[in-house]
Formats: C-alpha cells, sequence, structure tokens
C-alpha cells in the first residue's frame, strides 16, 4: 500500500478544515423562521459537497473561502444594525473626533475627520490583495460603516467588490479606532458614513455622501 507523505496528508487536510470553519461560522442562524432549510445553508451544503469531491483546492480557492470566513466572522453587519437610528454624516452637527483631532477648532473638525479617516484605510488596507487580482482597469466599490454612540465602528457593508477585497475593507474597518461619538443638540448620536474605494494596484478613498441608504 502506497503511503501518503506528511506534505500529502496536510494538503488534503487544508480544504477539509476549511470546509468545517465554513459550516460552523455560517451555519448558525441561518434557518428560515418556518424551521426549514434556508437557500444560504443549501448553498454551503453544496459548496462543501463540492469541495470533498474535488478532494483539493487552488490557492484562489482557499483565498476566496477564507475571505467568506472572514466576512462572517462577526456580527456587525447592517443587517444587525440598522441605519435607521442613524443620522447621516453629511446632516450631523458635529461628526465623530477621529484621535488626533481632539484639538482641532470646532469648524476643522469636520476637516480631520474626512483626512484621518481616508489616510487610515489607504494606509492599513494591504495592496496586494488587489495586486493579485491583476486588474486591467480600475475599478470602484462602496462600503458603509456606522460610528455609533460609544464611538465604535458597527454596520459594516461593502458593494460591488471581489470577494478578497470585501473582506480586507470590512477587515480594515472592524480596525478603526475607537473615536469621541459625533453630536446632534448637545446629545450623542451614531452616524453612518459612506466612503467609495477606488483600486487597482493601489487604493484610493473618497468619504463622501452616497444617495441612497443601504437595505
Amino acid at each position: 500500500m502506497k503511503k501518503v507523505n506528511k506534505t500529502n496528508r496536510f494538503l488534503i487536510l487544508i480544504p477539509t478544515l476549511l470546509v468545517t470553519l465554513l459550516n460552523f461560522s455560517c451555519k448558525e442562524n441561518v434557518e428560515s423562521a418556518n424551521g426549514q432549510q434556508s437557500e444560504l445553508l443549501t448553498k454551503i451544503e453544496a459548496v462543501q459537497e463540492q469541495i470533498m469531491a474535488q478532494g483539493d483546492i487552488t490557492k484562489t480557492e482557499e483565498q476566496a473561502l477564507k475571505s467568506l470566513c472572514q466576512i462572517i466572522a462577526r456580527n456587525d453587519g447592517l443587517a444587525r444594525y440598522t441605519s435607521e437610528n442613524s443620522i447621516l454624516l453629511k446632516n450631523v452637527q458635529t461628526p465623530p473626533v477621529f484621535p488626533g483631532c481632539e484639538n482641532q477648532k470646532k469648524e476643522d473638525i469636520t476637516a480631520c475627520f474626512y483626512e484621518k479617516i481616508t489616510t487610515y484605510i489607504e494606509k492599513e488596507f494591504n495592496t496586494q490583495i488587489i495586486k493579485d487580482l491583476n486588474l486591467s482597469q480600475p475599478k470602484q466599490l462602496a462600503a458603509f460603516f456606522i460610528i455609533d454612540e460609544t464611538g465604535n465602528s458597527t454596520g459594516l457593508k461593502v458593494r460591488n467588490a471581489e470577494i478578497t477585497v470585501q473582506a480586507e475593507v470590512l477587515s480594515v474597518l472592524r480596525k478603526l479606532p475607537v473615536m469621541q461619538p459625533a453630536k446632534h443638540h448637545n446629545e450623542k448620536v451614531s452616524v453612518l458614513c459612506s466612503i467609495l474605494i477606488t483600486y487597482k494596484e493601489n487604493i484610493k478613498v473618497k468619504l463622501t455622501y452616497l444617495p441612497e441608504r443601504p437595505e
């Protein structure tokens, strides 16, 4: 009988572990209200069957699975934290105060917030992820996040991006530092922020108002 060396055993084990993690992360709370299996769970099981039948996965497929697990690792999406109780950033009287903007004049706090947010995201983003895509033309994605009444980021959502890029954007937004919360009529409030990210070899972030609220 032919022995399987340690390297081959490890390669076989990788997709198995990824499937186990995917199932553990995704299967929680994916049953419909009437107790029937949800469409999402059906698709997850189909992915599991495909990987097990395939026996191995490519580097790109492995990265996509890891990215999916990153995306669903925390319940901080807009589905969990409604934007209806948040004020649009452009409408709030005093925006959140990013660390380093505390000593700015009141009229300069907004500009400081915009600069610090965009610089932070551009610095923290792992550009190797987009370089690996070998894009021929720049692409653009939209992302939403809420700075809540405690100054923490939550209510995250990314639109129109590859799964690996989406996971990286969420990872960076989740690492935003705690800020002094926004204020409106002297009350601490949560604010809904939106950004446009243009990417190819590098990224350019623009904090801007997007006309429609994410669903």
